[in-house]
C-alpha cells in the first residue's frame, strides 16, 4: 500500500466510522429529547386536567355552600295562598339556643302563623323533653303576646310522645293542651347535673392549677371538692327557677290544675296523658289531626316551621353539637335545664 493509500485510506476509514457513530448518537438523543417531550407534554396535560377537576369541584362546593347556608327560612313552598287552614309549628327535641327547637326559631314561626289572616287556628306539635328555662321562657311570653294580640285565634298545643319540663312550661301558654293517653307529661322541675373528678385526679397523680379572681368564681368546676356554702348557693338558684317555672304554670292553667294535698303536681314526677287529664295538665285527648278536625273544625294543616338550611344543620351536628356533648359528659358545663 503506498503512502497515499495509506494517508488516504485509513484517515477516510476512520472518519466514516466516526460519522456513522455520531449519527447513531443524533438518532438516539433525538429519540430520547422526542420521548422526554412527550412524557412532558403529557404530564402537563395531566396537570391541566387536574387543575381543571378540582377548580370544577372547588366551584360545585361554592355552589352547595350558597345555596344551603343563608338563614333559616320557612319551608312553606306548600302553604296556600287562599284557603282556610290550620297552622302549626314544631317543637321536636332538646329545647335549646343551639338546637332546632329554639326561641328564635319557635317564636319566628309562630308570628307568622298568627299574622297570615286565612289561619283559622294555630297549633304547637309538641314532642320534646324540655332544655333550657331561658329559651322556654321566651316562646311562652312571646305565645302570651300573640294570644292578647289575635283574640280571634285560639292556640293549641298538641303533645305526642313526650311534653316534659321545658315543653310543657310551653305548652302552659295554650288556650288548650292535648295528648294521647299514653303521652308523656309534666316533670315541672329544674336540674343541674355533672360529675365531679376530685378522688380520680388524685388517683392518677395530676395535680390541679386553678386560677380565679373572686371566692365562688369556679364554684362549679368538677374538679374541685363540694364547699357546702356553694351547694346551698346552688339549690337556691335552682328553687328560685323551680319557682318560675310553678308560677308560669299555675298563670297559664289557671282553676284546672287540681292542686290537692299530696299529689306531688310540682315534684318533677312525669305522668301519662291519661293521668294527666285528671290532673288537670292537659283538657283532653287526641292526635294533631284529631285536635285540626274535630277541635278546631279545619282539617287542612299547613307546616310554619322555621327550618335551619341543611347546611348549617350539618355544620352544627359535626361541630357544636359533639363539643356540647363531650363537655356534658364530662360535666364541664352545669347549666340549668327544665329537662
Amino acid at each position: 500500500m503506498s503512502d497515499d493509500q495509506w494517508r488516504e485510506g485509513t484517515p477516510v476509514g476512520k472518519s466514516t466510522g466516526s460519522a456513522k457513530s455520531a449519527s447513531r448518537d443524533s438518532k438516539e438523543w433525538k429519540l430520547i429529547e422526542k420521548t422526554m417531550g412527550s412524557m412532558l407534554k403529557e404530564q402537563r396535560r395531566s396537570r391541566r386536567w387536574g387543575i381543571f377537576f378540582k377548580l370544577l369541584g372547588f366551584g360545585y362546593l361554592l355552589f352547595i355552600v350558597v345555596m344551603f347556608s343563608g338563614k333559616n327560612e320557612v319551608f312553606d313552598e306548600s302553604m296556600p295562598s287562599k284557603g282556610a287552614h290550620t297552622a302549626f309549628v314544631d317543637v321536636i327535641g332538646v329545647i335549646a339556643s343551639n338546637q332546632d327547637a329554639n326561641a328564635d326559631s319557635i317564636v319566628a314561626g309562630l308570628r307568622k302563623a298568627f299574622e297570615n289572616k286565612d289561619s283559622v287556628a294555630v297549633m304547637l306539635r309538641i314532642n320534646s323533653p324540655g332544655g333550657s328555662p331561658v329559651q322556654s321562657g321566651y316562646v311562652y311570653d312571646e305565645m302570651t303576646r300573640l294570644r292578647a294580640k289575635y283574640p280571634g285565634k285560639k292556640l293549641y298545643s298538641v303533645i305526642s310522645d313526650l311534653g316534659a319540663s321545658g315543653a310543657y312550661y310551653i305548652a302552659a301558654a295554650s288556650d288548650e293542651i292535648w295528648a294521647d293517653k299514653a303521652s308523656l307529661v309534666g316533670s315541672i322541675g329544674v336540674t343541674a347535673a355533672g360529675f365531679g373528678f376530685t378522688e380520680t385526679i388524685n388517683k392518677l397523680g395530676i395535680e390541679r392549677r386553678k386560677f380565679t379572681s373572686g371566692e365562688h368564681k369556679a364554684f362549679l368546676d368538677p374538679f374541685s371538692p363540694v364547699v357546702e356554702e356553694e351547694k346551698v348557693f346552688w339549690e337556691g338558684v335552682l328553687k328560685v327557677t323551680h319557682n318560675q317555672f310553678i308560677g308560669k304554670v299555675k298563670e297559664g292553667r289557671g282553676d284546672r290544675l287540681k292542686l290537692t294535698p299530696g299529689n306531688k303536681l310540682f315534684s318533677g314526677l312525669i305522668w301519662t296523658g291519661e293521668q294527666s287529664l285528671e290532673l288537670g295538665l292537659i283538657d283532653g285527648l287526641g292526635s294533631p289531626g284529631y285536635v285540626a278536625r274535630d277541635v278546631i273544625g279545619e282539617k287542612k294543616m299547613v307546616d310554619y316551621t322555621v327550618r335551619p338550611s341543611p347546611f348549617k344543620r350539618f355544620t352544627d351536628r359535626l361541630g357544636v353539637s359533639i363539643g356540647n356533648a363531650l363537655a356534658q359528659s364530662l360535666g364541664l358545663n352545669q347549666y340549668r335545664s327544665l329537662q
